[in-house]
């Protein structure tokens, strides 16, 4: 929380005001199906949760930092907000039709990633869809700084982050039927430090009513 506080106080809207083109992806795909409420672990200020509300979905969104969710209040008045930490999940008895959750996964290590996933699972209808986007191992910064468990690495204080193998991103989602998985190439400028592309592994996958938990 106090990472991601400081880091919106420094930067405000870091990522702009548009939504990212995987979240674009994103909402193509959900318009496939019959998907009316999403759930988005990670709001941040708003920029993914006013794409889905624009569009006519009844979102709630979970943003742990306090001051980017006042943000994100503003800058998106459609959208239910709660402020929390995406592993205390649930804040409601609500159910989903889908979850969309953009570059959160990464930020957790195993045994909260596993648990992260579990809460989703649980939030979800009976063949209920989630789409999540992560860092792959084809990122430029995949093995920088600390390693702290396999394929996961601190280069910032208190943010670690695991870097995706295909295989790796399967097996966290066995519990789901994956519908497509790939890497999609994302631009991001952060203004006075320029622009860079990552190359985030993606999922889609349809929940699998008969997994045991």
């Amino acid at each position: 929380m106090e990472y991601w506080n400081n880091r919106y106080s420094d930067k405000g809207k870091i990522w702009g005001t548009k939504p990212s083109r995987t979240a674009i992806y994103a909402l193509k795909l959900f318009k496939k199906y019959n998907i009316i409420k999403i759930l988005i672990p990670g709001a941040g200020y708003g920029r993914h949760t006013k794409l889905f509300s624009k569009n006519n979905y009844a979102v709630t969104g979970i943003e742990i930092s306090e001051i980017v969710l006042n943000v994100a209040k503003e800058f998106d008045s459609k959208s239910k907000l709660v402020l929390g930490s995406v592993l205390d999940m649930p804040f409601n008895n609500e159910i989903y039709d889908a979850i969309f959750c953009y570059n959160v996964l990464h930020l957790l290590l195993r045994n909260e990633r596993v648990l992260f996933i579990e809460k989703c699972y649980k939030q979800l209808r009976d063949s209920g869809f989630v789409f999540f986007s992560v860092f792959s191992e084809q990122e430029n910064s995949f093995g920088m700084g600390t390693k702290i468990e396999e394929n996961t690495f601190e280069s910032k204080p208190y943010r670690p982050t695991h870097y995706f193998t295909e295989e790796d991103i399967l097996k966290h989602f066995k519990s789901f039927t994956v519908i497509e998985t790939n890497v999609i190439k994302e631009k991001e400028n952060h203004g006075d430090l320029g622009s860079h592309t990552h190359k985030l592994r993606y999922i889609f996958a349809k929940k699998n009513e008969n997994f045991k938990i």
